[in-house]
């Protein structure tokens, strides 16, 4: 926001693409708790693996609400990319709790909730009219903020910050991977198809898995390495076929 202030970016756009902000910061902040809540529940492998479903919500709301096209390579993409997940962040299948059923609500509801953000911050970018880019990212993060503030506030989550190596972290976090990276999503989201954004998004967990290996060490057997490569590969084949598909259609 101050870097929005110091540019004077205008902050007068029509009530349309307020609304737009709106919704995207709250589905954020759903996104945010929810997927909070799975890791609470199944941890993290499983609740990043729920939260990435998303790809399936995006790529059907872009064909429901924009009448884009899906070409079967994508069809064939998002299952693999699924299951290249599945391999590179584990799952134990051997017990099923109600920890566990919890854990599942929240991540899918994680995943439609990030499916939701994902077109709003589409397309509140997307016509001429719209917020400058950092005035949008701020705007969106101040609101995001604030719900998740008054959720916590409502559930009785504690403010506190209690170490100076947490403040570090979460500046690091928030200058580096929210801000720096919303610039880029904000940026490149608007020339996307739906579908296209949606499955680019799975490089997140792929490239997660790697900088835990490459700076913390992480365990990696065969089925880890085979999924990396497996998303990967139905990213790049996921992307070729709804190009062609744009191609054909021009």
């Amino acid at each position: 926001m101050i870097f929005s202030v110091i540019r004077r970016e205008r902050f007068s756009v029509p009530l349309k693409i307020w609304g737009l902000v709106i919704l995207t910061a709250l589905f954020f902040a759903i996104d945010l708790q929810c997927w909070h809540r799975a890791i609470g529940y199944v941890g993290p492998g499983l609740a990043t693996i729920l939260g990435n479903l998303q790809v399936f919500a995006t790529a059907a709301f872009g064909a429901l609400l924009f009448k884009e096209v899906i070409s079967k390579r994508l069809i064939v993409a998002l299952p693999l990319a699924v299951i290249g997940l599945f391999l590179l962040i584990g799952l134990d299948l051997n017990e099923i709790s109600s920890d566990i059923l919890w854990g599942l609500l929240f991540g899918i509801l994680t995943a439609i909730s990030y499916s939701s953000y994902i077109i709003c911050l589409r397309q509140s970018q997307s016509t001429e009219k719209k917020l400058p880019l950092f005035a949008n990212m701020g705007i969106i993060s101040l609101l995001t903020a604030l719900s998740v503030g008054i959720s916590m506030n409502v559930t009785g989550d504690s403010f506190v910050i209690p170490t100076s190596s947490d403040w570090l972290y979460l500046i690091i976090y928030g200058v580096f991977c929210q801000g720096i990276g919303w610039a880029f999503i904000s940026k490149g989201l608007p020339n996307l198809p739906a579908a296209i954004a949606g499955l680019l998004m799975l490089l997140q967990p792929a490239l997660a898995f790697v900088w835990d290996v490459v700076l913390f060490s992480r365990p990696t057997g065969a089925y880890g390495l085979f999924g990396v490569a497996l998303v990967l590969f139905a990213i790049g084949m996921g992307i070729y076929g709804q190009q062609a598909v744009a191609k054909n259609n021009e």
